[in-house]
């Protein structure tokens, strides 16, 4: 009876072993499912979700030239499912499979100058490339950080924080809704990320056991086929990077920030005014180009890019701008990047 009781005991421990790890695998059946899950765990895209520790499988990745969000920092990650793998491109977003789920966090230190100390998680974001494509949905953190919840309607949220010197900010920080979503995702007709793209990856990364090229992971890893050695990939400058020119500083801000919409096949093509990273006609990506329609957004100005003369420039004009009929982006943040646009008045300083 004893051996009996003692054997059960064994198996019940076995079972409980297996239940656990196969929890700890993420759930690709509710990623696939057409309606979204209520709670963000509900995905198992953390083995924690408090502590916000990746599951297995779930590899976090950054941004060489991040867009910027109100100032918040940000948490990505990447999940692909296993033994498959997204498809190298040189310039646009990687071609991701079916299964594949982006994950951005946005939060923030209550002290900027104590940037890893008493972090508030506000939202998560997810994309998530179904049978029908890609498909976006928000989950707002709770209070107590325990798990987000599904918002599919956006919400606006109350976030202070101390920045770098000191002075207390408050935002109004805003969830964007399912439609907002879609303003800024869109390639010709289709919903797809932004960020992605080798020469925003291309840079060493830390992870919590090594520091290496993300390229060079992604490909170690399984998640990234076709890609070539990271030195003959594409890349940008980091925002900061006073080595770099300043004209290619200037440039890439303008792709991350802009050109998801500003480009020949974004929202804004009939614009004319077209700010990816690789356009090489002056007066496509501004200069002395009188705009399509403005309306009051172009402060009286004439042109997008008067060389010399950023007080006299339509672009600096609206990135210096919270007035919703008025400001660029028009969704994504609800303050001036003051360090941003510090940098392109420079640019624009200096054109000749």
């Amino acid at each position: 009876m004893v051996v009996a009781v003692r054997f059960f005991v064994f198996l019940s421990m076995i079972a409980a072993f297996f239940a656990e790890q196969a929890g700890a695998e993420v759930n690709d059946a509710a990623l696939m499912k057409k309606r979204p899950a209520k709670l963000l765990s509900d995905y198992r895209l953390f083995s924690d979700v408090s502590a916000h520790t990746p599951a297995d499988g779930v590899l976090p990745y950054g941004m060489k030239m991040p867009l910027f969000t109100d100032y918040a920092h940000k948490y990505r990650f990447v999940y692909i499912p296993e033994g498959m793998s997204a498809t190298y491109s040189e310039h646009e977003v990687m071609e991701f499979p079916v299964g594949t789920t982006l994950i951005k966090t946005f939060a923030y230190p209550a002290d900027f100058r104590k940037p890893d100390e008493n972090i508030r998680r506000i939202e998560t974001r997810l994309l998530i490339r179904q049978e029908t494509g890609w498909n976006a949905w928000a989950y707002v953190w709770n209070e107590d950080q325990s798990d987000a919840v599904l918002k599919v309607a956006g919400k606006t949220l109350p976030v202070s924080w101390v920045d770098e010197t000191g002075e207390s900010r408050f935002i109004d920080y805003v969830v964007p809704n399912k439609n907002q979503c879609k303003g800024c995702h869109t390639l010709g007709r289709e919903f797809t990320p932004i960020g992605p793209k080798a020469r925003y990856l291309n840079f060493s990364y830390e992870y919590h056991d090594e520091k290496k090229n993300q390229i060079t992971k992604w490909v170690e890893t399984g998640k990234l086929s076709g890609a070539p050695t990271p030195d003959k990939a594409p890349t940008v400058p980091e925002f900061d990077d006073l080595t770099a020119s300043l004209d290619r500083r200037a440039r890439a801000y303008l792709d991350i920030n802009c050109a998801h919409c500003h480009r020949s096949e974004g929202p804004a093509s009939t614009s004319g005014l077209f700010l990816t990273y690789g356009e090489t006609n002056k007066v496509t990506w501004g200069y002395k180009k009188t705009p399509v329609a403005a309306g009051r957004g172009s402060g009286g100005f004439s042109v997008d890019i008067e060389p010399g003369q950023p007080e006299k420039s339509i672009l600096l004009y609206r990135v210096n701008s919270v007035d919703p009929g008025v400001m660029m982006p028009e969704v994504g943040r609800t303050t001036i990047h003051t360090e941003g646009v510090d940098l392109l008045k420079e640019w624009i300083k200096k054109l000749e």
